[in-house]
């Protein structure tokens, strides 16, 4: 069992970690907004004033320690288009060829039409 100062260390570094996080993704968040026009790069939706917010940054790799300083890999998009891309993302990581979770399947490889040109040409 953990002590009361145990707990009160440990919501502490959880307070710090998650300040810094928050700074981070300020920090580059607040650069593509100066760089990149205020549209989807996916539906194309404009957005200003309050709805802004509903901007999000997406990095094309997916890894969000990847933070270039000219921007090549971040594009801005709405938060419905952001959930989309890492839905996608997520399946494709999950069902994709070289994953352990995709069903195997053998492939065909009996050819149905093998022999019908032989047999159209029979007379």
């Amino acid at each position: 069992m953990s002590s009361p100062s145990n707990s009160a260390a440990t919501a502490r570094l959880d307070r710090i970690l998650a300040d810094a996080k928050r700074d981070k993704e300020m920090g580059y968040r607040d650069k593509a907004l100066k760089m990149y026009p205020h549209v989807c790069g996916r539906c194309a939706r404009e957005f200003s004033g309050k709805r802004l917010s509903e901007l999000t940054v997406h990095h094309r790799d997916h890894n969000h320690d990847n933070n270039p300083q000219d921007g090549s890999n971040w594009e801005l998009l709405c938060l419905y288009c952001h959930d989309n891309e890492h839905s996608r993302y997520t399946d494709q990581q999950y069902f994709g060829e070289g994953s352990l979770s995709t069903p195997k399947t053998n492939v065909a490889t009996h050819n149905p039409f093998a022999g019908l040109a032989a047999l159209m040409k029979k007379d």
